[in-house]
């Protein structure tokens, strides 16, 4: 479809800074009309940014896990809401490596083909000629108010409404995509925070959903794409880009503390703020958490990325080191969050400053399942050569 070469990393990194300003200014409307702002869905449009992990086939970038990270991160801290949509709806692209090609040309060729779609819940796909007879109500489908197509991610009936399981006994559970217009969205998305990602409860009742708009979701079997990329899962993808909005919003907010701090005497002190003693250290501490929490993630990333080179098959190892990285790096940034929040008093309350709403974000971020406390007791397991609780780490 494209005859030029992708864009890299590094040139959306470049993009991604040029239409920071545009985000930022629209993050008021954003957060008060619960939906990314039309002037910023039309900016990430123009700028490709929904290419980056489509296939080379459809002009798309399949750009690194480290250069997504860091697109994310650059953009989160203009606005936490967009870099999360982006980073989701980037991610369900790459269900265009699933599909045939006719078929992802249809979905993803034109600039505005966007997917979204949330976790499995209690839904049915029936067996039935040429597809499938789908109802199901799902929720959590960020950025779904921007993009064209949903999907569902459905259990699989047989033609006799009995469930249909692999051959391990657990149920089968494939995909359904279905234009956005087709579902009935229910506005049910008021939150603390990341309000503007408008993830709403969305659904379809007895929708026919053809063979060729159905797939396995990161299962090797249904993959027709062979990129680098490709070999790690949507769940892979999430956790480094989740990872990355919550490095945004802190490198922001300490950022922004450090300015103030330089300049502000605080009410009933004789001191400023920048000669005292506890908060140079705060900013100090906080500045070497954020270096750490990023070397790690972005480490990581690079790592997995060569190793999956050399052999593609992920190990379990590879998959804890993911779900550990991307864990410690939200709630690290949680906390430097606090710091800063704390640190500058009054000042972060006021809604005029953009603190209020950042300290909301990367408190949300922590309560996704990216961010869960318990991931850290799951790792223990597999490190002491016990079977996980969670079955995200076989993902």
């Amino acid at each position: 479809m494209n005859d030029l070469s992708p864009p890299s990393g590094q040139d959306y990194l470049r993009r991604a800074r040029a239409i920071a300003p545009l985000i930022e200014d629209s993050a008021g409307e954003t957060e008060r009309n619960r939906r990314l702002a039309p002037a910023v869905v039309k900016a990430l449009i123009s700028g490709g940014f929904y290419r980056m992990l489509q296939p080379r086939f459809l002009g798309g970038s399949e750009v690194s896990l480290a250069a997504f990270a860091e697109v994310i991160e650059e953009i989160a801290a203009a606005d936490a809401s967009t870099a999360w949509c982006l980073s989701q709806c980037c991610a369900c692209a790459m269900a265009s490596a699933y599909l045939d090609r006719d078929t992802a040309v249809e979905l993803f060729g034109p600039p505005e083909g966007i997917v979204a779609w949330g976790p499995v819940a209690p839904s049915q796909a029936r067996v039935t000629d040429g597809g499938y007879r789908v109802s199901g109500t799902w929720q959590f489908a960020s950025g779904g108010h921007q993009a064209t197509w949903l999907g569902g991610q459905c259990y699989v009936l047989d033609r006799d409404g009995q469930p249909v399981r692999r051959p391990n006994g657990t149920p089968l559970v494939r995909m359904m995509l279905f234009p956005s217009k087709d579902a009935q969205i229910t506005d049910v998305w008021n939150v603390m925070g990341l309000n503007g990602t408008g993830s709403d409860t969305y659904g379809v009742k007895d929708y026919f959903v053809p063979d060729r708009l159905s797939f396995a979701r990161d299962e090797e079997s249904d993959r027709r794409e062979n990129g680098l990329l490709f070999k790690f899962s949507t769940s892979n993808v999430y956790s480094f880009g989740f990872a990355a909005v919550a490095l945004g919003i802190a490198r922001r907010m300490l950022d922004d503390a450090t300015r103030i701090a330089a300049d502000k005497t605080p009410g009933g002190s004789k001191r400023a703020m920048r000669d005292n003693n506890v908060v140079q250290s705060q900013i100090g501490r906080s500045e070497a958490m954020w270096r750490s929490a990023r070397a790690y993630l972005h480490g990581t990333a690079r790592d997995l990325w060569q190793a999956v080179a050399d052999d593609p098959v992920q190990t379990a190892a590879q998959k804890v080191e993911i779900r550990l990285a991307a864990t410690w790096a939200i709630h690290q940034c949680a906390e430097i969050a606090d710091t800063a929040y704390h640190m500058v008093g009054s000042t972060a309350v006021f809604k005029n400053q953009a603190f209020e709403r950042r300290f909301r974000d990367i408190h949300t971020v922590t309560q996704q399942l990216q961010g869960r406390q318990n991931h850290y007791e799951n790792v223990g397991q597999v490190l002491l050569g016990l079977d996980p609780d969670a079955l995200l780490f076989t993902t």
